[in-house]
């Protein structure tokens, strides 16, 4: 890997575009290196991860709404959506609108923490529906997908959005642009010029994250996607962007982030390095925000240790700056202690959820966000004992560089009434590949069995996976294959809109 140094500079200094970050993002995208074997191996993963989650979620409310728009796209031969038979194809873009929905809204697919936050398999919608839509190989995608993951990966690695609250899709949507840029083979100049326009366009706040969250979480990445596709096909015909849009005076690091003093090192794979940062990712066993699973992993640990959880005075979790500040009770957000709260603000409250998954040994992804699950008195008494403190050590862990000390879960003091405390911790989540039971391909399989259990027929089941398994061989066109559908009859339709 390559740091590149990466500081604002005046319009007058007429920074060369080999000097920019773009431009760099591009090489590395343009770059025709071999995908390697365990690469490509965890792509598949990936893919039926993905699907799992979004046939896990096909008629909640989100994602039936994004489902309808992109239907009202109609094109031939163009891109598949989840659920729909494949026959049934749409304009890309909006593909990836629907789809991403669909992958995004139980918030239970990989993940990669470091200065920022990401779920990287958000680059897997816009890019498989260009893919399906210019009829490309199942070896195109694979390059293609390595590239997104990589680019979104290092990005998170070295620049932080959240301390300036800007919401994580700034380091997703070029991600998405340089893996389709690579999916095509487009040149250099071209995206980078799609890099540029994918950053200027994605620039949000986070308070789609914060307060009551909304159904805007799940469209979020979504919406990155959407227009990924459309800043390719722009420069395609030869449009340009914003430019140096991280590097420029009025660019998004001198106004949105650290400010005209800034200085960030970006690591990016040298020349005819392999792409392999997927591999740095770990996907979610529990429907539930990143930080959580290595605490409901330890919450049903600590079960057996506590004899009668009535008598819980107070539970103290000490954990990382983003836990305690984001999903915790640094985060000064009363919704998280309202039992009437979204789902997609539970999914967001370790307190919640720690208190659900001490009292039930299980998680579940509909049941232990039910309004009943949520409103049971002695549920709100426990949640309400439990609060997060940012513990040093633990911060240092979760920002560390070396993945045998990288920590993302806590230590739980659990104060009884009788003034005895027990104490456990947990650094990673059991599915983690440094985990207890890291997840592996049979691990991905029972996942999408489980989320997809009578939803699609067992032959769409085993049809599905017998495919994906197989994508290296997949030839150009045969890319709709990945599609899972239901049985007629069986989506939802929502309110009418325009389209």
């Amino acid at each position: 890997m390559i740091l590149h140094d990466v500081t604002v500079h005046p319009s007058k200094d007429n920074l060369k575009r080999e000097d920019q970050l773009a431009w760099k993002i591009a090489a590395v995208a343009a770059d025709k290196v071999p995908v390697e074997r365990d690469v490509a191996a965890m792509i598949v993963n990936r893919i039926i991860d993905n699907a799992a989650v979004a046939i896990g979620a096909i008629n909640r409310h989100p994602v039936v709404t994004a489902r309808d728009m992109a239907l009202g796209h109609p094109r031939k031969d163009a891109a598949t959506v989840f659920g729909v038979a494949p026959g049934k194809r749409v304009s890309p873009e909006w593909a990836a609108w629907a789809n991403g929905t669909a992958v995004r809204e139980l918030d239970m697919h990989d993940t990669f923490l470091a200065q920022d936050y990401s779920h990287p398999g958000d680059n897997i919608p816009p890019i498989l529906a260009v893919a399906q839509t210019l009829g490309k190989s199942g070896r195109d995608l694979i390059r293609g997908l390595a590239t997104g993951y990589e680019i979104h990966i290092d990005l998170v690695r070295a620049i932080s959005l959240h301390k300036h609250k800007i919401d994580h899709i700034t380091h997703l949507c070029p991600g998405q642009a340089a893996g389709i840029g690579t999916l095509l083979g487009l040149k250099q100049d071209v995206i980078y010029q799609a890099v540029q326009q994918a950053v200027h366009v994605s620039c949000t706040t986070r308070q789609s994250r914060k307060g009551e969250i909304s159904s805007w979480k799940a469209y979020a990445p979504a919406h990155a996607g959407k227009l990924a596709v459309e800043a390719v096909d722009r420069v395609m015909r030869g449009e340009g962007a914003p430019s140096p849009i991280y590097e420029g005076e009025d660019g998004v690091i001198a106004w949105l982030l650290d400010g005209p003093q800034a200085h960030y090192q970006v690591p990016l794979p040298a020349p005819g390095e392999p792409k392999r940062a997927i591999l740095d990712s770990f996907t979610k066993e529990h429907s539930a925000e990143y930080q959580s699973q290595a605490l409901i992993d330890l919450a049903f640990r600590m079960r057996g240790q506590i004899p009668d959880l009535a008598r819980i005075e107070k539970v103290i979790i000490h954990t990382s700056h983003h836990t305690h500040a984001v999903i915790g009770t640094g985060a000064n957000d009363p919704q998280k202690m309202d039992p009437k709260a979204s789902r997609e603000t539970l999914d967001h409250s370790i307190m919640y959820i720690f208190a659900v998954a001490l009292q039930d040994g299980r998680w579940h992804h509909v049941d232990s966000y039910a309004p009943r699950r949520a409103g049971r008195a002695d549920t709100v008494r426990l949640w309400h004992k439990v609060e997060t403190r940012e513990d040093p050590e633990w911060e240092r862990r979760y920002l560390s560089t070396d993945p045998a000390e990288q920590a993302f879960g806590g230590r739980v003091e659990v104060v009884m009434q009788d003034g005895r405390r027990i104490v456990d911790e947990l650094a990673v989540a059991n599915a983690h590949p440094l985990g207890a039971k890291p997840f592996g391909r049979d691990d991905y399989i029972r996942k999408f069995t489980a989320l997809t259990d009578g939803v699609i027929s067992a032959r769409e089941a085993n049809r599905f996976l017998e495919v994906v398994q197989d994508l290296s061989r997949l030839k150009a066109g045969e890319l709709h294959a990945l599609n899972v559908a239901l049985p007629a009859g069986a989506l939802a339709v929502g309110k009418a809109g325009i389209f």
